[in-house]
């Protein structure tokens, strides 16, 4: 294999034996659709229950010589209050740059073990993101990298009845925790988690189980399996970002619509990597802001579509875009100039060279149904 082939997750073998078209994707070969087809995918995740392949994440865990110590050391690195994580509770957060830019989005959950914090990261940026916190992390608070695991979601309203009959503790996991469970024999970590909206879990197990796990939820009539291609649509029918898209290095998490991350305490003390802009953004406002997007007619405009008022000016441009199959029609997200980004404003798409009527609406297109 070639420095420039495409990874492959423990389970790709199960992707190939099920039928999936296969793609390169943060440097993996990953399932877009299996046969079923992403619309069927894309609805049966919001009627029943989806199982996503999402091992080509980065895990890892942060250790020192106790809570406090470790958390004191993120926190230097993300604007979440890390410090009022109760054991087994999980945030969503931000690796900031100097300027206060996006260097990813992640999650970190505080393990019951004092002294250690369990992170997820991004596929595209873990490299990235490892290099980073090695170069910030104070001596005495060490990363260890987690190649030996495999992460699976399994997500949508019916996702906790499905995983209940294999193991009945999950009932009991609140939003954001995770409990050390057994399913079907498999020790695994599950958090109640996910990136399409819906209500469901994420699943860390070693390597060795990961195809037996696979299978044994795929047992179920109520799970099918669903590949990138309705993620993609989920998460954005959900008004969730996604780096490379909503963020990057130059998109702070208030322009972001992501200020809910940051709680009071980190807002007014700072003391993050990229606090500054944070705070004088806080204060003061922003330029440009992330809106939902509903194109008018059936013609879906896609990432880097320009934005215009109805003059004719250009306001800003499209960063996500496609059909929402549980809205029935295009939806967008992007960046305009915080003056046009009030709900019910009217603007242009400018699709091959025409402007195509659309309108700022409130995210996210559909309710999100997390279980809180």
């Amino acid at each position: 294999m070639s420095d420039n082939a495409p990874k492959q997750t423990s389970l790709y073998g199960e992707h190939v034996k099920l039928g999936a078209r296969m793609v390169p994707f943060a440097g993996y070969d990953m399932p877009v659709q299996y046969p079923s087809g992403i619309l069927a995918e894309h609805n049966w995740t919001r009627e029943n229950a989806g199982l996503f392949d999402v091992s080509h994440m980065g895990q890892c865990l942060i250790e020192g010589p106790g809570f406090e110590a470790v958390a004191g050391a993120m926190e230097a690195l993300v604007p979440a209050d890390v410090l009022s994580l109760k054991p087994r509770q999980q945030r969503y957060s931000q690796f900031l740059n100097e300027q206060g830019g996006t260097l990813d989005d992640l999650m970190i959950t505080r393990h019951e073990e004092d002294g250690t914090l369990y992170v997820v990261v991004n596929a595209g940026r873990k490299e990235h993101d490892y290099a980073w916190m090695r170069r910030h992390l104070p001596a005495g608070v060490r990363l260890t990298t987690r190649d030996d695991l495999s992460l699976v979601a399994l997500q949508g309203p019916k996702a906790e009845e499905a995983l209940a009959k294999l193991a009945p503790a999950v009932k009991d996991i609140p939003f954001m925790h995770y409990a050390d469970v057994g399913i079907g024999g498999i020790r695994a970590q599950v958090s109640r988690s996910g990136y399409t909206g819906e209500d469901g879990f994420e699943i860390s197990v070693s390597n060795a189980d990961a195809a037996k796990l696979w299978n044994l939820l795929l047992s179920d009539p109520l799970v099918k399996p669903v590949g990138l291609g309705a993620r993609d649509s989920l998460r954005l029918e959900g008004g969730l970002c996604l780096y490379g898209h909503e963020l990057d290095e130059a998109i702070s998490p208030v322009e972001a619509d992501l200020v809910w991350s940051i709680q009071k305490r980190r807002r007014t003390e700072g003391g993050f990597i990229g606090a500054a802009r944070v705070q004088k953004e806080l204060a003061e406002g922003t330029a440009k802001k992330r809106v939902g997007i509903r194109p008018e007619g059936r013609a879906p405009a896609r990432d880097g579509t320009v934005i215009t008022d109805q003059s004719g000016r250009e306001i800003g441009k499209v960063t996500s875009g496609g059909f929402g199959p549980s809205v029935n029609g295009p939806v967008a997200m992007g960046y305009v100039e915080t003056q046009s980004s009030r709900p019910g404003t009217k603007i242009n798409l400018i699709v091959r060279g025409n402007p195509l009527p659309a309108e700022i609406v409130t995210l996210p297109f559909i309710p999100n149904r997390f279980k809180r």
